[in-house]
């Protein structure tokens, strides 16, 4: 599961509520176990996720910096030339 979870730091354009919060819910699920949790869980699963969301946010605006961010196009571009090179097929 937590290979899904992506470096959001120092890119250009910065990473969206929406990414962040997609990295937030796979850890989640990672942590606990549970890829849905049960109606007795929901409710502690989702404020865990919730939460995770804004302090990954508030760490994400503080961090600091030297190096230029890094382009989202080439990296996406990086990351499916690894694909092709692993799985032998491009990566859509």
């Amino acid at each position: 599961m937590c290979r899904n979870i992506k470096t959001l730091f120092n890119f250009e354009p910065p990473a969206s509520d929406d990414e962040v919060r997609a990295a937030s819910l796979q850890f989640v699920r990672k942590l606990s176990g549970f890829n849905k949790p049960s109606r007795a869980n929901e409710a502690l699963f989702t404020k865990a996720a919730e939460d995770v969301a804004q302090v990954a946010r508030e760490l994400l605006d503080e961090l600091v910096t030297n190096a230029a961010p890094r382009d989202r196009e080439l990296e996406a571009v990086k990351a499916r030339e690894r694909a092709q090179k692993r799985f032998g097929v491009a990566a859509s």
